[in-house]
């Protein structure tokens, strides 16, 4: 399984599904997942979504929280197969109760949104903390936009700037958008423009819409000196940033 992987990642899908067919024949979960993402996503084969159900389905059947996951996106995208979002969410919460990061993620989004299965806001909330603990950075902004809305949980300014932080230092964009208004508006930490319009550059050069409302506003409120500050301070590497979750006293001198 190594091999195959490492010849899937450099692009050598023949010597994976060499490996992976005999595999997945043979009953493997995790091969079956392999061969079905890669028909899914006509990965060194042509794409066929009645071949990838097939082997996404084995699977998920058998209890493999990626096929389980892999499963579930293609019945929530519809591409090709008759889309079943409620289907789609039990497979993701049977994957997310394996610990499963992105399936986390997606059924805390799909429970938070609504409009495809019932909402409800205590289990978004859950399962975004879920995800965020198991790495999930898209959770992590998440979860500073419950507490910011008050949605499921108590408003707090400053728990939601902690976890647009962590967000925005695991590098989502929209994370990054949102402490930079936090950091603009003084909501929640210490207004600061140039850190604001630092992680606002950051943010829409990750393709933020997020960023819009603000970046203008932001940047015409400095001086030439603040501009080239928070612009350095922008091309820093993120394990170089400031906390914001971190008193100013226990900062990392930028």
């Amino acid at each position: 399984m190594e091999k195959a992987l490492a010849a899937a990642r450099g692009g050598d899908y023949e010597t994976a599904h060499a490996i992976w067919v005999p595999l997945a024949q043979a009953g493997n979960p995790r091969a079956q997942n392999n061969i079905g993402a890669c028909f899914a996503g006509g990965l060194g084969v042509a794409r066929d979504v009645d071949l990838a159900y097939r082997w996404l389905n084995l699977a998920a059947e058998a209890g493999d929280p990626v096929g389980q996951r892999n499963l579930a996106s293609l019945l929530f995208k519809g591409e090709g197969i008759a889309a079943d979002y409620q289907r789609a969410a039990a497979l993701y919460r049977k994957a997310a109760e394996q610990e499963d990061a992105e399936a986390q993620d997606m059924l805390s989004w799909m429970l938070l949104e609504g409009d495809l299965i019932e909402p409800d806001f205590a289990e978004a909330h859950r399962w975004a903390l879920a995800a965020a603990k198991n790495g999930s950075a898209p959770s992590m902004t998440r979860l500073g936009m419950l507490y910011h809305n008050a949605i499921g949980v108590a408003r707090d300014p400053i728990e939601a700037v902690h976890w647009w932080g962590l967000g925005a230092r695991a590098g989502d964009a929209d994370g990054q958008a949102m402490l930079g208004a936090a950091y603009h508006l003084g909501n929640g930490i210490a207004h600061d423009p140039i850190e604001a319009f630092a992680w606002l550059l950051r943010a829409r050069d990750g393709g933020s819409a997020l960023a819009t409302p603000f970046f203008d506003v932001v940047r015409d409120a400095l001086d030439a000196e603040q501009l080239a500050e928070a612009e350095r301070r922008a091309a820093m590497p993120l394990s170089e940033t400031a906390d914001p979750s971190q008193p100013a006293s226990a900062r990392k001198e930028t």
